[in-house]
C-alpha cells in the first residue's frame, strides 16, 4: 500500500474539510502545533498511518486512530455502587437484624 490509498469513508474534520487518503492525514497530523502533534493521541494516529502506507497494515486501523485523535472521548467516570445514596438507606432485611 502506499500513502495515496483512500480511506474507506472519507474523516470529517471538526472545522470543516475531509481526509480522504493517508497522505491528507499525514500532513494534516505534520501542520498541528508541535504540543498537540507530541500528543499519545496524535502519535498513535501518525504510528497506525505509517504502519498502512509503508508496511501493509490495514487502513482501517489508520482510519480509527485518527479518529479517536480529532474527537477525544473524555475521562470515564466510574459509579461504584458502595457509595450510591440510594443504596445506603434501604431497609435492612429480616435475616440481617
Amino acid at each position: 500500500m502506499s500513502w495515496s490509498a483512500r480511506f474507506p469513508e472519507p474523516i470529517a474534520l471538526p472545522a470543516g474539510g475531509k481526509l480522504a487518503t493517508l497522505q491528507d492525514a499525514g500532513a494534516y497530523i505534520t501542520k498541528l502545533p508541535k504540543q498537540m502533534h507530541d500528543s499519545a493521541p496524535w502519535q498513535n494516529a501518525m504510528h497506525v498511518l505509517i504502519q498502512a502506507a509503508d508496511h501493509g497494515g490495514p487502513i482501517e486501523f489508520a482510519r480509527l486512530g485518527m479518529m479517536q485523535a480529532l474527537w477525544p472521548k473524555g475521562t470515564p467516570v466510574y459509579h461504584s455502587v458502595d457509595k450510591d445514596p440510594k443504596w445506603r438507606n434501604r431497609p435492612k432485611l429480616v435475616r440481617d437484624r
